[in-house]
């Protein structure tokens, strides 16, 4: 009969406007939740079957969608943890289980055990750096090869020389028998800074010797064989084999006090001899024991540890995952997301390439919700409502009709 036909529809509206008035409490509720995505009702007509004589009237029927893709806005702290992805992309999170998850939600917090977690206790993952790959090889199509993100291994560190610079000016004027001293601060395996001198000492026209010694314990240490220096009649010097070869003193091994100042080599190139004063410019590699001072995380997603004595180490960079249709995520309480049979397949990458957007530290991106627009969206879905109550009440006040017209 269509009078229950229509108390039906009645329902099927309120029932619509019901779960349009939950999307809009859910999206209020969260409207300073880091990361949240809006969710909204889509209507669609619930058609039934009719007949020439009599219609039969169906119902609305409402699908729940996210936006997830919509960007939000970005509140700036003053946390380089605080982490907010610029463009497309989510940050990837690990749960106690061990499951890993997708989320916009980048408030993380170092811990005690040094792993970054977000507001809802999840650990920010990443591929750790090696020290022979500048950048860690990515995993394209899954999770594996992620670790947590653990600042607690940057401790102290001392880094040991490996390798430097030296470059002299001989004086080309200065009588056979002068000799010069210079010195340069290399780092032993523990971090020590170690005195290294060097003498020059003309031997003969354009020709010049050099050698190397250490302190040990207040005794001067031959570090080196006496290299001879040849210098052509332009003043530059002459290499022992091909013009190409580069020129270099090799300083051997060095145990000091239970301390390895590690072998060396020194690279000449820019040695001269000149009718100049005896000038020196040299460096050594390598960096004295020190203490974490803090944390930099840059637009393509490198965590790097700054030390006390001014550097700059990378530990990890933060990968970043995507699939083809976002807003087709599955939503998972804690502002996480996982893949679904309409999103599409997950894919990483990191910050800056292709796909993805960049990663700002020191900011949060906030829910994309607007409150003025969710509550202009209750006031409709109120009224609605109560129009559709009518329509049940009215059919409703006529079944009455109907049944009392037998009295």
């Amino acid at each position: 009969m269509s009078l229950y036909g229509t108390m039906r529809t009645g329902v099927s509206g309120m029932n619509a406007q019901a779960n349009r008035l939950g999307t809009v409490g859910e999206n209020i509720a969260n409207s300073s939740t880091v990361g949240y995505k809006k969710a909204g009702v889509q209507f669609s007509s619930m058609i039934l079957p009719t007949t020439s004589g009599a219609y039969n009237s169906g119902g609305v029927e409402t699908t729940v969608r996210y936006a997830i893709s919509q960007q939000g806005t970005f509140s700036y702290t003053s946390s380089s943890t605080d982490l907010a992805v610029n463009g497309a992309g989510f940050f990837i999170v690990q749960g106690t289980d061990g499951t890993d998850y997708m989320t916009r939600a980048g408030s993380f917090v170092p811990m005690d055990d040094g792993t970054l977690q977000n507001a809802a206790g999840y650990t920010l993952m990443g591929y750790e750096y090696s020290s022979t790959s500048e950048d860690p090889t990515i995993v394209i199509n899954g999770f594996d090869g992620l670790t947590p993100v653990n600042l607690a291994s940057a401790g102290i560190t001392a880094t040991p020389s490996g390798a430097g610079t030296l470059q002299v000016n001989a004086p080309a004027n200065e009588a056979i028998g002068f000799a010069k001293s210079t010195s340069l601060i290399a780092i032993d395996s523990q971090g020590n800074t170690r005195l290294l001198n060097f003498t020059y000492t003309k031997t003969a026209a354009n020709t010049w010797t050099v050698s190397a010694s250490y302190d040990n314990n207040g005794t001067a240490v031959s570090a080196m064989a006496a290299q001879t220096l040849t210098f052509g009649t332009d003043g530059k010097l002459l290499t022992p084999a091909a013009p190409s070869t580069v020129t270099t003193l090799p300083l051997g091994t060095a145990v000091l006090g239970g301390a390895v100042l590690p072998a060396l080599t020194l690279d000449l190139t820019g040695t001269t001899q000149l009718a100049a004063d005896f000038s020196v410019k040299g460096n050594i590699d390598g960096s004295q024991a020190s203490t974490v001072k803090g944390y930099e995380i840059d637009a393509d997603g490198i965590v790097s540890v700054s030390y006390s004595n001014g550097d700059l180490i990378p530990r990890y960079r933060v990968a970043l995952a995507n699939v083809q249709s976002p807003d087709n995520l599955r939503p998972i309480a804690g502002n996480l997301y996982t893949q679904s049979n309409s999103s599409g397949v997950v894919v990483l990458g990191y910050a800056g390439s292709s796909g993805f957007g960049e990663i700002l530290s020191g900011a949060l991106e906030d829910s994309n919700v607007d409150v003025a627009e969710e509550l202009t969206g209750m006031i409709e879905a109120q009224r609605n409502y109560t129009a559709n109550s009518k329509v049940f009440q009215t059919g409703s006040e006529l079944m009455e009709v109907l049944v009392n017209l037998k009295r």
